[in-house]
């Protein structure tokens, strides 16, 4: 008998080899042909077939080389760089200095947010407190009275070190003050 280890369950799927080999998971009735399958022969069984269609195998020199057709010598093959502060590199900024300075930065902070577009850390620039001029809050319809969110209140602004997007969170104080808000009830 056969066995196939479901890659997205991890549940090990024996099959008899007269019905063949399982088409999809019958624990999470996922996929197990083609590319998403890798199927392991135990022991020293020899003779024993993959149940991987190898038409669907693509070898890198083969990928590599329909892309150089395509594109010409200029092909990366790697994720495309969204870090905004490569291009601070090619100016002459030590950018070694300003990883280490932001590491630095990210070690006293007691939060470290990851940039949502990069993945990067986010380093802590300030604070900046809410007032009434700058803000509306809406009322609270949780328990019927006051604001959701009265004035004055205090967010955070986080900066991504990669890409340099901004990103703001209420502070600690606050996030406590809005549940209470939210757990009031009428």
């Amino acid at each position: 008998m056969e066995k196939t280890i479901c890659p997205w369950c991890q549940t090990e799927i024996v099959w008899d080899e007269e019905l063949g080999p399982e088409e999809e998971c019958p624990y999470c009735h996922n996929e197990l042909n083609g590319y998403r399958t890798l199927n392991i022969t135990l022991g020293d069984e020899e003779g024993a077939e993959s149940v991987y269609d190898e038409e669907n195998e693509v070898e890198d020199d083969d990928q590599t080389a329909d892309l150089t057709a395509l594109w010409g010598e200029e092909v990366e093959l790697k994720m495309p760089e969204l870090r905004t502060l490569t291009k601070y590199a090619d100016e002459g900024h030590d950018l070694l200095q300003y990883e280490e300075g932001v590491e630095k930065q990210l070690d006293v902070q007691e939060e470290v947010p990851e940039c949502p577009h990069c993945r990067e850390f986010m380093v802590l620039t300030g604070t900046q407190t809410t007032t009434a001029e700058h803000f509306a809050s809406v009322h609270n319809h949780a328990s019927g009275s006051g604001l959701l969110m009265p004035m004055p209140f205090t967010v955070q602004m986080y900066v991504c070190s990669g890409c340099f997007q901004v990103q703001y969170s209420l502070a600690e104080e606050d996030r406590m003050r809005l549940i209470q808000n939210l757990s009031t009830r009428k």
